[in-house]
Formats: C-alpha cells, sequence, structure tokens
C-alpha cells in the first residue's frame, strides 16, 4: 500500500523494548542496540540477530545521552549516518528481513518515543 506521498510502507515492522516479554507475532526479533542491554541474559531476549551496525554511533549515543531537548538534533545525525555505507548495508538488511513477515526492532531505551529504533524503523520502512 502506497501512503500519500507515493512511498511503499512495510506494515510489519514494529518497535519494541528488549525487556518486555516476547510475543508469538513479533516475527524477526532484532537488537538494535550496540551494546548488550543491562541485566538481561542472552537466552531471555529470544533474538533472531543483533544488529549493531544499526545502531547509532558510540560518539553520537554519548553526546545525546537521551536528553529529550537534544532528540531533533540527536535525529538529524542519526539519519546521516544511515546514510553511511556501514549503516545503509545494515538498513538494507533489515528492509530484507521485512520482506519476509514480521520485523520488530528491539532496544533498551526506556522512552521509545526518544529513542533511535523508530527513526530505523522509518528508514527500514523507506521514508526519511
Amino acid at each position: 500500500m502506497a501512503d500519500k506521498n507515493g512511498r511503499r510502507d512495510r506494515p510489519g515492522i514494529r518497535v519494541r523494548r528488549v525487556y518486555d516479554t516476547p510475543e508469538p507475532d513479533d516475527g524477526t526479533r532484532v537488537l538494535v542496540d550496540r551494546i548488550w542491554p543491562r541485566g538481561l541474559a542472552k537466552a531471555d531476549a529470544r533474538l533472531d540477530e543483533w544488529a549493531k551496525a544499526a545502531a547509532p554511533s558510540t560518539e553520537l549515543r554519548r553526546w545525546y545521552g537521551h536528553e529529550p531537548e537534544r532528540y531533533a538534533e540527536f535525529a538529524r545525525r542519526y539519519r546521516a549516518e544511515l546514510a553511511e555505507p556501514e549503516h545503509r548495508e545494515a538498513v538494507d538488511h533489515l528492509r530484507e528481513l521485512a520482506g519476509h513477515g514480521t520485523l520488530t526492532l528491539l532496544t533498551a531505551v526506556k522512552d521509545l518515543s526518544y529513542g533511535h529504533a523508530g527513526l530505523l524503523a522509518d528508514a527500514v520502512r523507506g521514508h526519511r
């Protein structure tokens, strides 16, 4: 289905916290953080993949510090990083996974509205 701008959407891309209980309709579960979530055993995460290359760079993550007043600038910088070859390859891989069914992007971020996973989901869908 195309949106009002003619872009094709991938409706099966979800964003969830990695600490949430896995759900049967999660499909392919991919952790998109650069560092492993605190206090979570690898077996409990029930991941299919860990896409570190899709996460913001360490430098950007440290600069941002999840401070809401920096979010707009963080989003701009992260989108720029997603255009770089390593990140672009990771986004392409996630897009391929989404083409086979539901894709759930997982992150340890407490407030998803100020995290990178939603921005990444938009990139995988082909939105800017």
